[in-house]
């Protein structure tokens, strides 16, 4: 497992003060509601009356660990709280096996010859379903190794570019053609790409390519050149390693489930508003990249989601050569189920970290 937990802090609590803040905790990610002094009283292994139980709980409030919402008698976990309950308390333990075999019956090896988008929309509906939250997936799209491109115009200023890999997986691009471009162009530059394809990468093609600018412009009427370059560049798509993100959240729906107050709503919407934004991609891979395992951001601590209040549990995945290809990860409400989304999160990736490393 690689969450690691800072368990030391805890030391700086007495056993009552221990006792009573795990309460609030657990009782507040149960339930999402405050607690207070009398059915805390009930609740603790030890004998304590309820003056006693909120004399502690007005140290707890001093330390910035709980506050009272409103004006109720009953106590919740700061953010600061939750960051500490989680880093001091929380016990992840291993999956059980029916949770391991429910998770490796949506992402199996067998999987992988089925296409990327469909393995990802498997993850993250997997995901949503035993959290309770909604389940991500980042990933670079894969860069497939070609065997054959073909444009098919649509109209006189697009065309569909149509790209075989290896294994007979397809993917479609809709380009803009150049001004003036034929059809005897669009087969001319199919030619010469399929020609020049040999078993390359789109990556590597366009190096080749830069390699071949004279024989290019030798080959090519200066229109079929611009249309090999366009059509490269939009595959290629915008980052700097050539391979644009996809993101796919799945369970949005389960964000939903008892909320009534309208900040709650108003922060829900925040929070699908920062989801679609195109940097969100970049931002939860780096998010993942930042540190070994599995991460969890409470609140404020992530800034993508910083306004919305939510917690973001992220985990990185890698390809054959150690490098970060995507990441899987839950978010929701603050009141996740820490514990028992860790694991799953960590296992999940370990099972999509092998199906990015076996050949597709």
């Amino acid at each position: 497992m690689g969450f690691m937990a800072r368990r030391e802090n805890g030391m700086s609590l007495d056993d009552r003060s221990r006792e009573i803040f795990r309460r609030i905790v657990e009782s507040y990610l149960e339930t999402g509601e405050p607690v207070g002094s009398r059915n805390l009283s009930r609740l603790l292994p030890m004998s304590l009356s309820p003056a006693s139980v909120r004399n502690v709980m007005s140290d707890l409030e001093e330390l910035g660990l709980i506050y009272a919402p409103h004006v109720s008698a009953g106590r919740l976990p700061t953010q600061s709280g939750l960051r500490f309950f989680v880093d001091a308390f929380m016990q992840v333990g291993d999956l059980s096996e029916d949770e391991r075999t429910s998770i490796e019956r949506q992402i199996r090896p067998e999987d992988r010859d089925r296409p990327l988008e469909t393995l990802m929309n498997d993850a993250s509906r997997m995901l949503s379903g035993v959290s309770r939250g909604a389940g991500i997936v980042v990933t670079t799209k894969s860069d497939p190794v070609l065997k054959h491109v073909e444009f098919i115009r649509l109209e006189p200023t697009k065309a569909l570019a149509v790209l075989v890999g290896e294994h007979n997986q397809v993917e479609n691009r809709i380009i803009d053609l150049p001004a003036g471009v034929t059809s005897s162009q669009l087969t001319e530059a199919a030619n010469f790409l399929n020609a020049h394809l040999s078993g390359q990468t789109l990556i590597e093609l366009r190096a080749e390519l830069e390699k071949l600018k004279t024989q290019v412009q030798s080959e090519l009427t200066a229109l079929s050149q611009d249309l090999v370059e366009r059509g490269l560049a939009v595959w290629s798509g915008t980052r700097e390693d050539g391979r644009p993100n996809q993101l796919i959240v799945r369970g949005r729906a389960n964000l939903l489930e008892g909320m009534t107050d309208l900040d709650d709503l108003d922060r829900l919407r925040m929070l699908f508003d920062d989801l679609e934004k195109k940097d969100s991609l970049i931002e939860i891979l780096d998010l993942a990249e930042s540190g070994p395992g599995v991460r969890i951001f409470i609140g404020s601590e992530n800034k993508l989601f910083s306004l919305s209040g939510s917690s973001l549990i992220v985990a990185p995945y890698r390809d054959q050569e150690e490098r970060i290809v995507g990441a899987v990860g839950v978010i929701g409400p603050t009141r996740l189920n820490y514990s028992r989304v860790v694991p799953m999160v960590d296992y999940t990736a370990q099972l999509l970290a092998r199906l990015t490393r076996q050949p597709r």
